[in-house]
């Protein structure tokens, strides 16, 4: 029960997916993973906000994530994306509809795809924790060592900027 009871209040605290945090992009990204509060986050901070979400998920505290522990990862993960209004479709990248690509919204930017709010970008912490891009050997688990090792692959491409951090300059438009 304590556990679960931790899973959901971190579940709502740890999250980071880019949003229009009152038209803010990435405010929502900032506010979760800047652990040291001053505007920006370093790879240090991602690395270890990314293990706090492991742990959190990891429901018996084997070292890896199986699927029945992704089953509720997504469903905290969905329900922040809600919560945060950051929906599928709104994106010039791959958003549905009437975006200027295809696939299920994993664009960015304001194309006029379907669904509400800012799309997921296709490099966003919240795209690469999938179980899918997460899962680096391909065994259909997720260890401790994958998970964590997804930040050399998401953090350089979401630092746009090439400045060592992200921060709200590394969101929207470039």
């Amino acid at each position: 029960m304590r556990k679960t009871t931790f899973i959901l209040t971190t579940a709502a605290l740890a999250f980071a997916l880019p949003a229009l945090a009152e038209n803010q992009p990435g405010a929502h990204f900032i506010e979760m993973w800047d652990l040291d509060e001053n505007g920006s986050v370093s790879i240090e901070e991602a690395r270890e906000r990314r293990g706090d979400i492991f742990t959190t998920f990891d429901a018996d505290d084997d070292g890896v994530l199986s699927a029945e522990d992704y089953v509720m990862f997504d469903e905290a993960r969905e329900a922040d994306m809600k919560e945060h209004g950051i929906g599928k479709g709104q994106g010039q990248g791959k958003g549905q509809g009437q975006g200027k690509g295809k696939g299920q919204g994993k664009g960015h930017g304001q194309g006029k795809g379907k669904g509400m709010g800012q799309g997921m970008g296709e490099h966003s912490a919240a795209m690469s924790m999938t179980r899918e891009n997460a899962d680096l050997d391909g065994d259909g688990q997720v260890t401790r060592e994958e998970f964590l090792a997804g930040v050399d692959i998401w953090f350089p491409k979401q630092d746009r900027n090439g400045d060592g951090v992200i921060s709200k300059e590394d969101f929207g438009r470039m």
